[in-house]
């Protein structure tokens, strides 16, 4: 089925066309013409499948046959994180590049004057972090009084118990006749009963089941003996010029300074993506990342969510995910579009729990590997040294690679290529 069947609005028809998008993908070809007949809706589908697109496309559509007026904010799209937000926001500028559409964005890590004048403006879409926009709400910046359409994009991780009286009180500063949207990767039956707070009858498209990671993604586990293993093994397989662009997950913001500094000094250039960081420079690391500029992103889960980066030949759970709808999210960084990718995950003793846990929530085993020529009773690694006091401490070494090291060569292309949407 192509795009043109879908009832779009022949100007995105053309901004889709121009991005070299083919056909949809099956969400997308699911989502919109429901969307667009004005229905509430639950999206649920495999990471990597077009979500964005499949609610952005029909709700540019429904925009588009009605003008705006005056200052008001007719679409609202929130999202957990402000990296998704920016990605999001891309995202939509791509597709509404022959449509008079005002955008703008919200998110916290950067300054308030600039989202607080766009608000003040007006805007047709506002995409934003819950936080910043509640912060500028209570600031009576903005209005809001004709919402026509919310979308929670990862909306589990929206709706979980953390971030559930923020979306309240954002939703209760709403009109009540609305068209709102929510699209995951995973949405357990605990939190879809909360969603019928929020909407209307939605209908429910549900492609593939709702645990699957991505299929084309390779698992392995590797189990160590020790947790100290953990940095040793990720050095030994970085050796393998086949993992040329991997995104590390770890749990803890120190951990993931750690890790890098360590791969710093074994000749790996190396950023880092965790909410230590300042928004300038975590858009720098993925800015890196994305252009092959360092090798490998060592990340907490704040990057497992949404963040679109073509080309991920290797995700490496270094740290276990506590919860298996995190795992999910994790490798779904890889493997994107129909691209292959593999997910490595490290498993020590306290990890198997967890590890059992996601078995049964995926209804499969994960298929257990040994690295090659590594020593699995070598000691653990030696104490880091102090870091360097002049701009190279903790957490910035990682963000600026390592001057005067050996590079790893040219990153072959993996992933990514022909992308159907």
């Amino acid at each position: 089925m192509p795009f043109s069947a879908l009832g779009l609005e022949p100007r995105i028809l053309k901004a889709v066309k121009e991005a070299g998008y083919v056909e949809p993908t099956p969400i997308q070809a699911a989502a919109i013409p429901p969307i667009i007949a004005g229905h509430d809706l639950i999206g649920i589908a495999q990471t990597g499948t077009g979500k964005t697109a499949a609610f952005t496309l029909p709700l540019l559509t429904r925009l588009a046959a009605a003008p705006a007026t005056g200052r008001r904010i007719r679409m609202l799209v929130l999202a957990p994180t402000r990296e998704l937000v920016v990605q999001i926001y891309d995202n939509i500028k791509a597709y509404a590049k022959h449509l008079p559409i005002r955008m703008a964005t919200v998110f916290g890590g950067v300054g308030e004057r600039p989202q607080i004048e766009a608000l003040r403006q007006g805007a047709d879409i506002i995409i934003a972090t819950p936080g910043r926009l509640i912060d500028l709400m209570g600031q009576r910046y903005g209005d809001f009084s004709g919402i026509q359409h919310l979308v929670l994009d990862e909306a589990d991780r929206m709706l979980d118990m953390g971030f559930l009286p923020s979306i309240k009180r954002i939703v209760q500063a709403l009109p009540k006749q609305r068209q709102t949207l929510m699209f995951s990767a995973t949405l357990s039956k605990e939190i879809e009963a909360l969603t019928h707070e929020f909407q209307r009858s939605p209908k429910i498209v549900q492609i593939g089941r709702r645990s699957n990671p991505a299929e084309t993604v390779t698992q392995l586990v590797y189990e160590l003996p020790s947790g100290s293993l953990k940095q040793p093994l990720l050095t030994h397989l970085l050796k393998d010029e086949a993992m040329n662009m991997v995104l590390v997950f770890v749990r803890m913001k120190h951990a993931a300074d750690r890790v890098a500094r360590r791969l710093e000094l074994a000749g790996i250039k190396t950023a880092t993506l965790h909410s230590n960081r300042s928004q300038n420079q975590r858009l720098k690391a993925l800015k890196d990342f994305k252009n092959g500029d360092v090798r490998v992103l060592v990340a907490t889960d704040i990057a497992a969510r949404g963040i679109d980066v073509d080309g991920i030949s290797h995700v490496v759970n270094f740290d276990f995910p506590m919860h298996s709808e995190d795992y999910v999210h994790r490798i779904g960084r890889t493997g994107r579009a129909n691209a292959v990718g593999d997910a490595i995950s490290f498993v020590a003793p306290d990890d198997h729990a967890e590890l059992r846990a996601l078995e049964r929530f995926i209804g499969r085993g994960l298929v257990r590997k040994k690295a090659e020529g590594f020593d699995y009773n070598q000691p653990p690694p030696p104490r880091l040294p102090e870091p360097e006091r002049q701009g190279q401490g903790q957490g910035q070494r990682g963000q600026q690679g390592s001057s005067g090291r050996p590079t790893n060569g040219p990153r072959p292309q993996r992933g990514g290529q022909g992308r159907r949407w």
